[in-house]
């Protein structure tokens, strides 16, 4: 894991879901390596559509997919970590990729928000695959 990723990480959980740098809107993915069978921990930014999360694989327009995107495909069961009233809440979720018109449709509204998303499209041949992380139960912590 990258020191970036380690330092966000740490301001997530010691600040109830906050990281200044993005807000309230991170969300920890816990996964299971697709390839090494380790337990991962990503921080990602995501919107809220109703009562989903949704995530964007776009690695900030790099080549290729981040390894969560390919980790949530291998097994979409997955445990996040989301902040709720200044707390740090786990819960179970459901990865599911998004496609068509829906997809398309989340992208843009989170290029609008956040331009940034824009730069990472186009910076890239590939399509960022949009993600709804449909929320379970809540983890007893």
């Amino acid at each position: 894991m990258s020191d970036f990723n380690e330092r966000v990480i740490a301001e997530f959980r010691a600040n109830g879901g906050v990281v200044e740098m993005f807000g309230p809107r991170v969300v920890l993915l816990r996964t299971v390596g697709a390839k090494s069978g380790e337990p991962r921990t990503t921080p990602v930014v995501y919107r809220r559509d109703g009562d989903r999360l949704i995530v964007f694989a776009s690695k900030a327009g790099a080549p290729e997919h981040p390894a969560w995107f390919h980790n949530i495909l291998a097994d979409p069961g997955l445990t996040i970590e989301v902040g709720q009233e200044g707390q740090v809440v786990a819960r179970k979720a459901r990865a599911v990729e998004l496609h068509g018109e829906e997809r398309d449709r989340l992208f843009e509204q989170q290029a609008t928000e956040i331009p940034t998303f824009r730069e990472y499209e186009q910076k890239t041949t590939r399509k960022i695959p949009v993600v709804a992380l449909e929320l379970g139960d809540v983890i007893p912590g």
